[in-house]
């Protein structure tokens, strides 16, 4: 039965980083020489009760980082909601916060937003907004969703904002900070990131 009061994170890793080149893996670039997936374990810091990095690729050196690694169920690379559903069907919490491995910006203060919104409201998802766009990979939502999601993806669709118009949301928002939803898809991008 899940405990309605925990949140389990997830550390989305999964993607193909196509952009970054073949052989790349996003969560595992080294970003001031430290690994990008480790800015994203210490802002779940404090927030979370356990976190898990859904990846599919790498496994084993994922694990090195102490963590439980889930893959998507197809590995197929679905995308996003692909891999917040294999870790909501595992889970045993009432809410699960979400975010990529990309964005080493992010701090756990702006999770924290994230998850009071959700816990204060009466949505069901709570989403970070950036003052211009949706930012839909910084979720917080609760976990009775799973049969929602099962059935988007079983359809045939993968959008995750089309996803989230279907539920009740509140948008968070994070215009003041938006720089923190800078993410890094290309080498150009990491250097430039670097500098700021």
């Amino acid at each position: 039965m899940n405990d309605q009061t925990k949140v389990t994170g997830v550390i989305l890793a999964g993607g193909l980083a196509r952009r970054m080149g073949l052989e790349q893996d996003k969560g595992l670039i080294l970003f001031r020489e430290r690994p990008m997936v480790t800015y994203a374990l210490k802002a779940m810091e404090g927030v979370v009760d356990c976190v898990v990095i859904n990846a599919n690729r790498n496994i084993e050196l994922y694990q090195r980082f102490g963590v439980p690694v889930i893959s998507d169920a197809q590995l197929t690379f679905e995308g996003p909601l692909a891999g917040i559903l294999s870790v909501m069907s595992t889970c045993e919490t009432g809410v699960l916060m979400v975010m990529p491995c990309d964005s080493p910006l992010i701090q756990s203060s702006h999770l924290v937003q994230l998850k009071q919104a959700l816990l204060t409201s009466n949505a069901e998802i709570a989403v970070a907004h950036d003052g211009v766009r949706l930012q839909p990979v910084f979720l917080a939502l609760n976990t009775h969703l799973l049969e929602s999601l099962q059935l988007f993806l079983s359809g045939g669709q993968r959008k995750i904002d089309v996803w989230l118009r279907q539920h009740t949301v509140v948008e968070v928002d994070f215009s003041e900070h938006a720089k923190v939803f800078l993410n890094i898809n290309t080498v150009e991008e990491l250097t430039t990131l670097e500098d700021i």
